[in-house]
């Protein structure tokens, strides 16, 4: 075991990132969606769901514990343990990200760009000769 880690076991990184998810529900009160309703136009705000994110997720724990950008590079194999987490809580952000988009609670252009779902077309041009030879 690296004499640095910041997490020693898998299970400490799953911890951290529970944490992260519950600070994002506090977060979201930053984001507030303004609506009026009813007959009467009644000013109504709503708290939104701030999507997960990796990105997110480092700047949390290197906040709150440290750098752990080595844990998900796995750097010089030190860390072959955490890779099973690692991966989970890549997928549970990617799924987060997918589902809220297709919900509609996340725009949906953005998320298919991050997680690579978007429909890709190449387009050619072969000039043509105005007058081909005869």
């Amino acid at each position: 075991m690296h004499p640095t880690r910041i997490f020693k076991t898998p299970s400490d990184l799953e911890n951290a990132f529970e944490q992260y998810k519950e600070s994002l529900k506090s977060e979201a009160n930053q984001w507030l969606k303004v609506q009026y309703v009813g007959k009467e136009g009644d000013r109504v705000t709503d708290a939104q769901k701030v999507p997960y994110t990796l990105e997110g997720f480092k700047r949390f724990c290197r906040k709150y514990y440290g750098e752990v950008q080595h844990y998900f590079d796995n750097t010089d194999k030190r860390y072959d343990e955490f890779c099973v987490i690692c991966r989970a809580i890549r997928e549970e952000i990617r799924e987060d990200q997918i589902v809220g988009g297709l919900l509609g609670f996340y725009n949906p252009s953005i998320t298919q760009r991050l997680n690579g779902l978007t429909d890709k077309s190449e387009v050619r041009h072969i000039e043509q000769p105005l007058f081909p030879d005869n």
